[in-house]
C-alpha cells in the first residue's frame, strides 16, 4: 500500500468535487412552448432529479405538499427527489397527465412539448436527470423538496441565462457531439443551482453538507473520495487535516453520520458498483484498486452493502440491458 501523498494539494471546493463524483446523467431535456390557458401534471418519477427553467414568460410551480409558486422568466427550480409537481397559467386549472400530451421527438434524448389554448405564451426548458442510485445517498437525503434561483442577474444568474441557451442552441442544431454538450452542461445546471443553495441557506448548514464545508472535514472527505485505495484510518486522516485523533473521530462522526471507517468502506463499495456495471474489469483488479487485500474480503464486504455479490450485480444488470434493448 502507498503512503499519502504529503505534498496532496489542499482541495479547493471538496462539495464540487464530490458532485463530480456523484455520476450526475443526463437521461431528457425537454423545450416547452405552452400558451395559456395551460396546466401539465408530472408524475413522481423514481430515482431522477428534475429542473425547469423559465426562459421567457412565466408560469406557477405546485409541488405536492407545497404551495403553488410563481416562476418569472429567469427563475431555475429543482425537484432533487422526483415528486410529483404541476407547471400551469394558473394554479386554479385542471391539470392534464404529462403522458397524454404529444411531443415533437428531436433526438433520444431532446424533445420539444407544444401545448396551451393560445393566449400568452411562456417557453420552458426541464430537464430530467439521474444520479448513481447509492452515491447519491449522502446528497439527496439532506437536499429540499425544491432549490429555487429566481432571477437572472450578474451575481447569480448570468451562468444560467448563457448555459441555458447554450444548452437550446446545440438542442437545436443537432451537431455531432451535440447530445454530449447538453448532457455536460445541464450537469452545470444542476450543481450550480446546488451551490447557490448551499451558499444561501441556513438548512443546508447541517449534516454531510455542512461536512463537505467545514475546512478540515471536507479535507478528509475529499482524500476519501479521491484516493479510496488509501488505507485511511483515523490516525492517517486526522494528521492530514491537522487535529487530534479523538476530536477528528468525534467531529467527523457527527457532521457526516458515520465514522471513518465506515464512511470509506461505503465510498470504496460505491465505487466498486460504479466499475462493475460499467467496466469488463475483473472483480479482483476492483478489489486491488480500492485496497482490498483479497478478492474475498472484497466480495464479503460489497455483500454486506448491497446483499447481493459483485458477479450477481453483473448478471442481473446484464439481464435488465437485454430486456429494456429490446426493439
Amino acid at each position: 500500500m502507498t503512503k499519502p501523498d504529503p505534498l496532496l494539494p489542499e482541495p479547493a471546493d471538496p462539495l464540487g468535487e464530490t458532485l463530480h463524483m456523484l455520476r450526475l446523467i443526463g437521461t431528457l431535456y425537454c423545450r416547452g412552448e405552452f400558451t395559456a390557458p395551460f396546466a401539465i401534471e408530472i408524475p413522481k418519477l423514481d430515482g431522477v432529479m428534475t429542473f425547469l427553467v423559465v426562459t421567457s414568460g412565466r408560469c406557477w410551480l405546485e409541488v405536492k405538499g407545497s404551495e403553488p409558486r410563481l416562476l418569472e422568466q429567469g427563475s431555475l427550480a429543482l425537484i432533487p427527489h422526483g415528486v410529483p409537481h404541476i407547471i400551469s397559467s394558473d394554479p386554479n386549472l385542471s391539470a392534464e397527465p404529462l403522458f397524454d400530451l404529444p411531443i415533437e421527438k428531436i433526438s433520444d434524448r431532446y424533445e420539444c412539448m407544444r401545448h396551451g389554448g393560445g393566449g400568452t405564451l411562456t417557453r420552458t426548458m426541464y430537464g430530467v436527470v439521474r444520479f448513481d442510485d447509492v452515491a447519491a445517498q449522502h446528497l439527496l437525503r439532506l437536499l429540499p423538496q425544491t432549490i429555487h434561483i429566481d432571477s437572472w442577474n450578474d451575481d447569480t444568474g448570468g451562468w444560467l441565462q448563457s448555459t441555458l441557451r447554450f444548452i437550446a442552441s446545440e438542442a437545436a442544431s443537432l451537431k455531432p457531439g451535440g447530445e454530449t454538450v447538453i448532457t455536460r452542461l445541464a450537469d452545470v445546471v444542476v450543481i450550480q443551482a446546488i451551490r447557490s443553495w448551499l451558499e444561501t441557506s441556513p438548512e443546508a448548514d447541517q449534516g454531510w453538507l455542512a461536512a463537505l464545508r467545514d475546512r478540515q472535514i471536507g479535507r478528509a472527505l475529499a482524500l476519501i473520495h479521491k484516493t479510496p485505495e488509501q488505507e485511511w484510518s483515523v490516525a492517517a486522516l486526522s494528521k492530514e487535516v491537522a487535529m487530534s485523533r479523538s476530536a477528528f473521530s468525534a467531529r467527523f462522526t457527527e457532521m457526516v453520520g458515520l465514522s471513518p471507517g465506515r464512511y470509506l468502506t461505503d465510498w470504496r463499495m460505491q465505487v466498486a458498483r460504479t466499475r462493475l456495471l460499467d467496466s469488463a474489469d475483473p472483480v479482483s483488479l476492483i478489489a486491488s484498486e480500492l485496497g482490498y487485500q483479497s478478492e474475498a474480503s472484497f466480495c464479503r464486504a460489497f455483500k454486506r452493502t448491497f446483499d447481493v455479490s459483485p458477479g450477481g450485480l453483473r448478471r442481473t444488470d446484464g439481464q435488465t440491458d437485454l430486456s429494456s434493448g429490446s426493439g
